[in-house]
């Protein structure tokens, strides 16, 4: 898709959990986007050390090992509620009604799968590392200055539990449009074709311009 999708929302409960859980997704894509700003202020002073000192920072890399599951994870939960994830859609643009959401449906069930079986993996892979008798409760470390592994591995599947509740109001969003044969069911993303994308971008610039004000 090349832009956001509408999210409708009603005075339904599905629609509360919606907006209740883009809290926490758009908390976690904050804290996604402070990883990335932190990355790039690490980079500054390591290259900057090395050019100017002769002293790149210590331990860079055990940094960027703390930092990259935050990039890559934390906010994969709020990319999937407003379906900005990439994906094929050539046939689903053309799809209407019930075999729109049936297809949506199946697509949501199979990454919910996917989901869980990350979710036992990932939590196995942070218990391997986390113990309470070891120092600073970590049975491994990075290499360079020693920082704990643990909390990273740890919020891999704290993300994707968070993906896995959106998806699941997303398995029930379409569920009910299914049955009901809804046009517009509320808390999942709306199929766009490309004028709607064009106008709903090219508004969003005009937006932009008319809050920057006149040169």
């Amino acid at each position: 898709m090349a832009g956001a999708s509408p999210v409708l929302e009603d005075g339904s409960v599905l629609s509360w959990l919606d907006r209740k859980l883009l809290i926490v997704e758009r908390f976690f894509g904050l804290l996604a986007g402070l990883a990335i700003f932190s990355l790039m202020l690490l980079a500054v002073r390591s290259v900057g050390g090395r050019v100017t000192l002769n002293a790149p920072l210590l331990g860079y890399v055990d940094y960027i090992e703390q930092l990259m599951p935050l990039i890559a994870v934390l906010a994969v939960s709020f990319a999937q509620r407003d379906g900005t994830h990439i994906r094929m859609d050539l046939l689903v643009e053309h799809l209407r009604g019930r075999a729109l959401w049936l297809f949506e449906l199946i697509g949501v069930l199979l990454i919910l799968v996917l989901v869980v079986f990350l979710i036992w993996g990932s939590w196995a892979h942070f218990q391997r590392s986390f113990d309470f008798g070891a120092p600073l409760w970590s049975r491994d470390s990075s290499t360079d200055i020693a920082l704990p592994i643990w909390p990273s591995k740890l919020m891999v599947p704290v993300a994707f539990s968070v993906l896995a509740l959106r998806l699941l109001i997303q398995v029930y969003g379409y569920g009910r449009a299914l049955i009901l044969g809804l046009e517009a069911p509320a808390a999942v993303p709306l199929v766009m074709d490309p004028a709607a994308q064009a106008a709903a971008e090219a508004e969003m610039l005009d937006d932009v311009e008319a809050a920057d004000g006149p040169d």
